[in-house]
């Protein structure tokens, strides 16, 4: 069976021209986003407001002046106050030499008074749009870059391990370096790949594969419990990276979670797209994805209705469906639950750097020439909006102290990269992030336009108050744009460990019934609860899944297991 349907919309002649100018290529040049050009343009604009440079130059006089005093101050064992202290979440300087010692304590403040100025002055420069956040994003990446903790002469916790290993710490270091650079495109891994295996400790939760396209798997958990609640339960989970980030190890899987709590739940596990898949586009992914999903469900089950729980660009995606259906008059869709979702994307954060239209048009034509964008752009892509976090720890650790990479799950997920077909990702780039047109009621998709304010399913809306992908402002955006009911509920952690969220002591979630059109009035007024926010889901989710029964039989007569979970899209490389 073709996925493709050649009656489905492709991208427009427009976007076919694009990607044929002669700039065109992200991730493809060696300055694919055009940051090179964004920091001459701010040079241009703090050469043409002198104020502005000299009013930050004197600051930073002021403050390394002021720092040396303190500096001066321990160095004969007084107590004086740093003139910058690191942030909270800043890691780097942890290490008590830092504080302790007047050297070190030298080096920090110097370090962070600049790394502030630098950034001070992309925020006195006169840019506008892309220009100002890739300039930003640019002297934000070489202040990281040049961070001493990334150097071992300017780290002391690497200093301390080579000599207590005798400097075979050092050695350890050079041979991570070298390997990384021959088999990890010259970045340093953040996984032991080796403690996982997909099936067994990673998308491990029994199921059977009950429906299978060329474009994704349709898996049905096997029940834990007596009875299930008669509306079954469907992940839609993003085909960036594989389907598992909502079926993780046992005991932190949110499919495990909600089969424990009494659902019948299903879960889409797309392939790994190659060039051969190049034409597939949005349409497809909605139609021979989650739409055919719940028609197999439906089938299977008998029930008349579904709940969606999606995330991430899946969560998009349902919110097109929930539409689609709604102009076809079709109610099968009981609720759904967006986790992390961009809808509205207007302030699409850091990712703004990436997908303004001149990026998109040189992907544009790398993809035109592939076929396909490559699972690693997209992770460096990705690495890049927390740099510090993602690479530069590494380096410290790994290529530094000679240490080996942790095994944790979510990396190792994270490390399972996919790609994405050409057609499907210059139209989302494009139509969403270009031109914002879902929120904006303009989008058209498989035939039909898309108006969210005709969708009538309830929604749970969930976002992470330290996301960098989408950030939490920004998701909550969407409360404005349904008109149906919306809980809107923040958690804790990040993008992926906002979802991954299974209860532990540190979790911690905010609620708040009211959804005003300003977020921080949202935040001033909502409610913390200590835990996770996985259990406020389940009193929801149980409220809107009908009766208890039986539970259904593993596939029908119509659609037969064709394997056991996870199936096999998940393993293609």
């Amino acid at each position: 069976m073709a996925v493709v349907d050649k009656e489905l919309r492709r991208p427009d002649p427009e976007v076919a021209a694009e990607a044929l100018e002669p700039e065109a290529g992200l991730l493809a040049d060696a300055d694919p986003a055009g940051f090179a050009d964004a920091l001459g343009e701010l040079g241009s604009a703090l050469v043409r407001d002198p104020v502005a440079y000299s009013s930050a130059a004197l600051r930073l006089g002021t403050d390394l002046a002021m720092a040396g005093a303190s500096v001066a101050l321990r160095s004969v064992g007084l107590p004086a106050p740093p003139r910058l202290a690191p942030e909270r979440r800043d890691r780097r300087f942890k290490d008590p030499a830092w504080s302790r010692q007047p050297g070190w304590f030298a080096l920090q403040q110097a370090y962070l008074l600049w790394s502030r100025s630098a950034l001070e002055l992309v925020e006195a420069a006169k840019l506008d749009g892309p220009e100002r956040m890739k300039a930003e994003f640019a002297v934000r990446a070489i202040v990281d870059a040049l961070s001493p903790t990334n150097y071992l002469a300017g780290n002391p916790t690497a200093l301390r391990r080579a000599f207590e290993t005798g400097g075979l710490s050092v050695l350890a270091g050079l041979r991570n370096m070298a390997g990384d650079v021959v088999s990890n495109g010259g970045r340093p891994r953040k996984v032991d790949m080796s403690a996982f295996t997909v099936g067994e400790n990673l998308a491990a939760t029994p199921g059977k594969v009950v429906y299978r396209n060329e474009l994704m798997e349709l898996i049905q958990y096997a029940p834990r419990t007596d009875t299930t609640y008669e509306t079954p339960l469907l992940l839609s989970p993003p085909w960036i990276n594989k389907y598992y980030v909502m079926d993780l190890a046992p005991g932190r899987s949110f499919a495990e979670w909600a089969i424990e709590h009494g659902h019948t739940v299903f879960a889409i596990s797309y392939r790994n797209p190659d060039a051969s898949l190049r034409d597939t586009a949005l349409d497809d992914y909605l139609l021979h994805g989650p739409h055919t999903a719940i028609d197999v469900i439906g089938e299977i089950t008998g029930a008349p209705q579904v709940n969606i729980a999606a995330l991430c660009l899946g969560g998009t995606l349902t919110t097109m469906l929930l539409a689609h259906l709604a102009h076809e008059k079709d109610d099968r869709v009981r609720s759904a639950t967006l986790l992390n979702t961009l809808i509205d994307f207007s302030e699409p954060g850091m990712l703004g750097s990436f997908t303004d239209a001149r990026s998109v048009r040189r992907l544009a034509r790398r993809m035109a020439e592939t076929g396909v964008l490559e699972g690693t752009d997209m992770a460096l892509t990705f690495d890049l909006l927390r740099a510090n976090d993602l690479i530069w720890s590494f380096v410290s650790s790994s290529w530094l102290m000679g240490e080996q990479p942790p095994a944790f799950d979510i990396l190792a997920w994270n490390a399972d990269a996919t790609r994405m077909p050409a057609a499907m990702h210059a139209f989302y780039l494009r139509h969403c992030y270009g031109e914002n047109e879902l929120a904006r009621g303009e989008m058209e998709v498989a035939g039909t336009p898309l108006h969210l304010e005709e969708i009538g399913a309830e929604i749970y809306l969930l976002a992470a108050e330290e996301d960098h992908i989408v950030p939490w402002t920004s998701a909550y955006k969407a409360t404005q744009l349904f008109t149906g009911p919306v809980r809107f509920v923040l958690s804790s952690s990040g993008h992926v460990a906002g979802i991954v969220n299974p209860p532990n002591p540190k979790a911690r979630h905010w609620t708040n019934d009211a959804t005003p059109a300003d977020p921080q009035e949202w935040r001033t007024a909502a409610t913390e609860h200590a835990g996770s926010w996985w259990h406020d889901w389940a009193d929801w989710m149980a409220e809107r899944a009908g009766a208890r029964r039986e539970p259904p039989p593993m596939g029908s007569d119509a659609h037969p297991p064709l394997a056991d979970a996870p199936g096999t899209y998940v393993l293609e490389s």
